[in-house]
């Protein structure tokens, strides 16, 4: 009702830059219920990256907060969202409405006459009722737009609509998580990123489920923190990022041991594949060996999972995201010349190209505002299937075990060598916490590997330790997968949703250092300049 008050209709885009607070989803409901077009920018962007996200949805109404905690600082929301709103003004783009949520007391911010209001204000006024008729909606109007970066660099407003995106949450959630009545269901995303859309909010929402809203980082104030909260609200279903896993373990198993995680049922990995030495870990340590894994692989554009284990119902393999959820019908095939080649599946094993035959009801509709890019992304490289951009390979049980990016795949001496193989290989020796791998030119091999390393808490960086890793990736893999360059460092460029910002790691390993692009969007920007520094 504040929304309508505020001139919004149905069809209008709603700019929302919160943290993980109640009124985040709160105010997506809202905008479902109006049948305006909600955009999450997630509250870790800066300003810049608002700016392109309100210009390409054209919202003329943002709503934010006067600020945020972050392992115990505060944050201001409100600076970057009056910046944004200025730089769209620039632009030639007015944001008419801002609306704050007081999230931090004694947390002054400038307010604009006119233009700013609180959100307690809004939703407390005499003229607001709590009631508010449903708007008709036809299955395939848009629900809402979420931004994700593109290889080219501008953002894609990915669109999804109401009918299929809700059915597919819906029906996911219930399966992959084997949803049970007074189930507590905790997905540690951020609600700015897909998994927070389908699994915070929708997916859990339409099954009637209790799902938990998270507002702060894993290891603050201590390293248990998320066993805490497990322990707290003894949740049943627990989804995190292996990211998440690999810096909880490098902290030590002494953590979850304090922790009472008897309620745990099922647990779930999202956002890339889970490194085998992760995935004993979590089985192990959190799972205590009884609660099934579901290493989920989908992406922002597929709106839900697509390959997954189900639990009990299939084994599982460490690091393999199992077989299809119902109805997707994926392949794998090798990279095609051109569009009149014919496709062809990959061999038992060998690496190839993700693709998916059919449509399913989660599938994004369009690019906003762009139908050819979503046409030129999505349907040229392998006519006639959706072309996902991840690598993957199938086993002989018909298995499939996701690759990374295609873009992660780097060709060494004619060979393809999956980096997440790798970065898998080198966690697996006791000194090593994380690994990233990039290619990076060789004038005799054409692409080289270049591996950034983060070491366990009380190991020493040294040359012999350099020699031992490279030894134990022969030893893994083959010497074919042996990095040509191996860097120590202190920790991994990140966004705040833990993704290794891939694109920031090639640039310093080719030495393009002037290229390196925005790093404001990253969780601890200084970790750039240490990497350049360190730079092999």
């Amino acid at each position: 009702n504040v929304l309508k008050k505020k001139g919004v209709k149905k069809g209008d885009r709603v700019a929302i830059y919160l943290p993980m607070i109640w009124q985040l989803p709160v105010a997506m409901m809202a905008c479902a219920r109006i049948g305006a077009i909600h955009t999450i920018v997630f509250g870790g962007f800066s300003a810049e990256a608002l700016r392109d996200r309100i210009l390409d949805a054209g919202a003329h109404i943002l709503i934010t907060a006067n600020g945020y905690w972050r392992s115990g600082k505060n944050v201001s929301s409100k600076a970057n969202a009056d910046t944004a709103v200025e730089l769209c003004e620039k632009a030639g783009h007015k944001v008419d409405k801002v609306i704050v949520v007081k999230r931090l007391e004694k947390f002054d911010v400038p307010m604009k006459a006119g233009r700013d209001t609180w959100f307690e204000d809004e939703i407390n006024a005499k003229d607001i009722s709590d009631n508010c008729p449903a708007e008709q909606m036809d299955a395939e109007d848009p629900l809402f737009i979420l931004y994700t970066s593109g290889s080219t660099g501008k953002p894609k407003g990915v669109l999804h609509t109401i009918g299929g995106y809700m059915v597919f949450c819906y029906i996911s959630f219930k399966y992959i998580f084997d949803y049970k009545e007074k189930d507590i269901f905790w997905c540690t995303a951020d609600i700015g990123w897909v998994t927070g859309h389908s699994y915070i909010v929708y997916g859990p929402l339409c099954n009637g489920a209790t799902s938990i809203v998270f507002e702060s980082v894993p290891t603050y104030p201590q390293p248990d923190r998320f066993w805490q909260i497990v322990e707290k609200f003894k949740v049943n279903i627990f989804y995190t990022a292996p990211t998440a896993i690999r810096a909880i373990m490098r902290e030590g198993d002494e953590w979850p041991k304090k922790r009472d995680l008897s309620s745990l049922r099922l647990l779930g990995t999202v956002g890339e594949p889970i490194n085998p030495e992760a995935w004993m870990w979590y089985h192990t340590m959190i799972g205590k060996e009884r609660c099934p894994i579901v290493d989920t692989w989908w992406q922002t554009e597929t709106g839900g999972i697509l390959i997954t284990p189900l639990p009990g119902a299939w084994f599982t393999k460490p690091g393999s995201a199992t077989l299809p959820f119902f109805g997707v019908d994926p392949v794998v095939l090798r990279p095609r010349a051109s569009a009149s080649e014919p496709a062809v599946e990959a061999a038992v094993n060998e690496g190839g190209e993700l693709c998916i035959r059919r449509s399913w009801p989660g599938l994004m509709r369009t690019v906003f505002g762009d139908p050819d890019r979503f046409y030129q992304t999505y349907f040229v490289q392998q006519p006639g299937f959706y072309f996902t951009g991840d690598g993957a390979r199938k086993d002989e049980d018909g298995y499939f075990w996701l690759m990374g990016r295609i873009d992660d795949v780097v060709n060494v001496s004619g060979h393809r060598i999956g980096t997440a193989e790798v970065e898998s290989a080198l966690v697996s020796h006791p000194a090593v916490a994380e690994a990233a791998v990039v290619g990076f030119p060789h004038d005799i091999k054409g692409e080289d590997l270049y591996a950034y390393v983060i070491l366990k808490v009380g190991q020493t960086p040294s040359d012999q330790l350099k020699k031992d890793l490279v030894a134990h990736v022969r030893k893994e893999i083959g010497p074919i997968a042996a990095p040509g360059k191996i860097q120590f460092a202190p920790g991994l460029p990140k966004t705040r949703s833990g993704k290794i910002m891939r694109r920031i790691l090639r640039k310093v390993a080719s030495g393009e250092i002037d290229q390196l692009g925005d790093t404001t969007t990253l969780a601890d920007p200084s970790v750039v300049d240490e990497i350049v520094k360190g730079r092999q």
